[in-house]
């Protein structure tokens, strides 16, 4: 398997050079080399895999970031020559001793940070891109085009704001999870008031099977947005952004929430709820499966006091989460019971 390597580049005062070579000579790293810059600071630039990152960046934050002109930057490698060694695997128990680093294969938090900071943002382009995703979705789904809804579930802009509240709440990070449900709030809100003026306006019919199958949650619907929601986790963290596409498509938000705007603009409201259960089970089940993934996949913040804070907020989410889906469960058998 090829390594997914980093450059990690550390501008620190002269005075810390020596003291920073004493740092990366403890670190697992593949080559460092260094030169002094004008400004009378140094450059170290050192060259490791990407799951060694997190490990590294935390003993160099303690150590040195008080430090005036300290500062670290992360950049992604795209090949180097000759292919240095693979590193061994970190003993887990010294990684729980330590409290530093993740399990093989993920990313360092800080990078992950800034991927979900991207799907948190409440900006015009994500503005439009649910704008244009609802007109993909309502299109397919009134004229029963599978490959026109394939395209709005790709698109999926909820998705990313979905993914970040649930790596905030593993971290306990407040003002991330408080921007997430921001973001998930402006585009469900948009897509409902787009969908209802659609469905004012066009005639919609509930016995289409593009429609009619999104009225109603079954188990297998749960299964797949469990399952589907801790992939998404799983391949965010180790750096797959392309295997995101089939996640996008298993746990697609978007056209069931369509689906419900269309419907009860056109005056079924019923269906329209049995629309809306779909969406809130597969948000319920992202977020639960994220919030677990993550967990496992060891992230945590960087120092103990967060962390406790962060358990905690796992704890309280993992029990919400679990009560909202076994109340949806129980009504959807209610709603079974009532029309069989």
């Amino acid at each position: 398997m090829p390594l997914t390597l980093r450059l990690l580049q550390i501008v620190a005062p002269a005075q810390d050079r020596e003291a920073v070579a004493r740092v990366l000579e403890d670190a697992e790293i593949a080559d460092a080399w260094h030169r002094e810059l004008t400004d009378g600071r140094g450059l170290t630039e050192v060259l490791l895999n990407a799951d060694r990152t997190e490990e590294l960046t935390d003993t160099l934050r303690e150590r040195f970031l008080a430090h005036e002109g300290f500062r670290l930057v992360l950049l992604p490698i795209e090949a180097t020559m000759p292919q240095p060694p693979e590193p061994p695997v970190p003993d887990k128990s010294e990684r729980k001793a330590t409290g530093k680093g993740g399990p093989p294969g993920r990313l360092s938090r800080e990078e992950l940070y800034a991927d979900v900071m991207k799907g948190a943002d409440t900006n015009r382009v994500y503005v439009l891109t649910v704008i244009m995703a609802s007109i993909l979705a309502a299109v397919g789904l009134v004229r029963d085009d599978p490959v026109i809804l394939v395209g709005a579930m790709v698109v999926a802009p909820l998705l990313g704001p979905n993914l970040a509240l649930s790596f905030g709440t593993t971290l306990g990070d407040i003002p991330l999870i408080r921007r997430s449900l921001r973001t998930t709030a402006t585009g469900v809100g948009l897509a409902i008031l787009f969908s209802v003026l659609v469905g004012m306006a066009l005639v919609v019919d509930p016995t289409i099977d593009a429609i009619g199958n999104r009225t109603r949650v079954g188990a297998a619907d749960v299964a797949v947005a469990l399952a589907a929601g801790s992939a998404g986790a799983l391949t965010f963290t180790t750096g797959l952004p392309s295997a995101l596409v089939g996640v996008m498509v298993a746990v697609a938000l978007l056209p069931p929430l369509v689906n419900a705007g269309l419907l009860l603009g056109s005056g079924w409201p019923g269906l329209a709820l049995g629309s809306l259960m779909l969406v809130l089970t597969n948000v319920v089940c992202l977020n639960l499966a994220g919030v677990v993934t993550f967990r496992l996949q060891e992230i945590r913040p960087r120092s103990w006091w967060e962390e406790d804070r962060a358990r905690k907020a796992v704890r309280t989410a993992f029990w919400l989460y679990a009560v909202l889906l076994a109340a949806l469960m129980g009504l959807m058998l209610m709603i079974w019971g009532a029309d069989g």
